[in-house]
């Protein structure tokens, strides 16, 4: 057993995992996936019968009342989300996702930090949500710069849920979901701040931890796997982040993990020397390096890619030539999901949905999250046991 490592370790657990049940308690799995509107993916195309929750990204308040507004052209868009997304599947619950990435964090800030457009942007947020037949909210703040934005984050939560519940027994109608999309873990280190963990775990029903973009194009020196869920040589992994999450208190029954539909690439400086953290020199295929799934797959037929399956990270990454290009496929995606599983997290969301070809990443998510004995995956029989016996080494 000289060789067994860190990764096999987790193999084992994983197998023992499937073999005397899940983790995870007796509450509803979790499969979320957020809808990019601006990606011109048509409604029709998304099965909801593979997810439970699905986001529509994004809208954003006002940057003077910093009450949310809607266009007439976006308020056809929420309606036909809406109702195509209820109609294909009553149980799916949908919700309006505010924020996101590009947004970015100083609007966020400024209206958390004063009661009145707190509430400015709560009641708004409301009302919209109700209008347009949302079944929730969902706070993308991408993120608090300090432990004074993080401080007013915890107010602008403890306001919004009591408004909530309020509207709730007003108009005699079940409360509104309130979820929040946040950093991979609890605490942030380049300026030392921490999440409101007791207001996050009071008032959030879902924390959708976005365990993806530990490394990218800002650091063109090393290949990198974006969503390690291992990594020994620092703290951006999965498993560091949630465990931060849970180590703070929040309980498991409302964190969910993020799994990226994408993945991130280099060019090697020298193809001979491809594994992760090689030296590289710039980007590779993709905007800014970003690739989606379905171009993934193109790529990697197209040049005849070498596909590499790294265990300590538990990772994929392809190479052809001088091009590198790292993700999640299927065998990555079984055991992560089997990891959040056996640590009796709530669930999983993909970011996002249209990055998946023919829904195939999500097809397996969903057969693997409910942790029975055998699943059809792409036409055969697939044993969750092969596959994660298949990862231990031969002693």
């Amino acid at each position: 057993m000289k060789g067994l490592n860190f990764a096999h370790f987790l193999c084992l657990f994983l197998f023992l995992t499937l073999v005397n049940g899940d983790g995870g308690g007796s509450e509803q799995v979790v499969r979320g996936g957020y809808y990019p509107s601006w990606a011109g993916f048509p409604l029709s195309a998304i099965d909801t019968s593979l997810y439970t929750h699905i986001y529509y990204a994004f809208v954003a308040p006002n940057n003077v009342t910093y009450a949310l507004e809607v266009s007439n052209s976006t308020a056809v868009a929420l309606l036909n989300f809406t109702s195509t997304l209820h109609e294909k599947n009553p149980m799916v619950k949908v919700l309006l996702s505010i924020g996101g990435a590009e947004e970015g964090p100083v609007i966020f800030s400024n209206m958390s930090s004063n009661a009145t457009t707190r509430k400015n942007f709560i009641l708004s947020s409301i009302e919209i949500a109700r209008n347009y037949g949302f079944d929730g909210l969902d706070l993308d703040w991408e993120f608090p710069q300090s432990p004074t934005d993080m401080e007013n984050y915890g107010y602008l939560l403890d306001e919004w849920r009591t408004e909530v519940q309020k509207e709730a027994q007003q108009t005699y109608r079940p409360p509104l979901l309130l979820t929040a999309a946040t950093y991979y873990a609890a605490v942030f280190t380049d300026v030392p701040r921490k999440y409101a963990v007791a207001s996050l775990g009071k008032n959030l029903d879902l924390i959708n931890a976005m365990c993806y973009d530990y490394h990218g194009s800002w650091d063109l020196s090393a290949t990198g796997a974006h969503a390690a869920l291992f990594d020994p040589n620092s703290n951006f992994s999965t498993n560091y982040g949630l465990n931060t999450w849970i180590w703070a208190g929040i309980p498991k029954s409302k964190l969910v993990m993020g799994l990226p539909i994408y993945g991130r690439s280099w060019k090697l400086k020298d193809p001979n020397v491809h594994g992760i953290g090689a030296p590289a020199v710039a980007v590779g295929p993709g905007t800014l390096g970003v690739v989606s799934y379905g171009k993934i797959l193109h790529i990697n037929r197209k040049y005849n890619a070498t596909v590499y399956y790294d265990a300590q990270t538990v990772s994929m990454y392809s190479v052809a030539g001088r091009s590198w290009i790292g993700y999640d496929d299927t065998g990555s995606l079984v055991v992560k999901i089997g990891y959040a599983r056996g640590l009796g997290l709530r669930g999983y969301f993909f970011w996002d949905i249209s990055y998946d070809r023919k829904s195939k990443i999500s097809k397996v998510g969903k057969s693997y999250s409910l942790l029975s004995g055998t699943y059809v995956v792409n036409d055969g029989i697939f044993s969750p046991y092969v596959t994660m016996l298949s990862c231990l080494p031969l002693f």
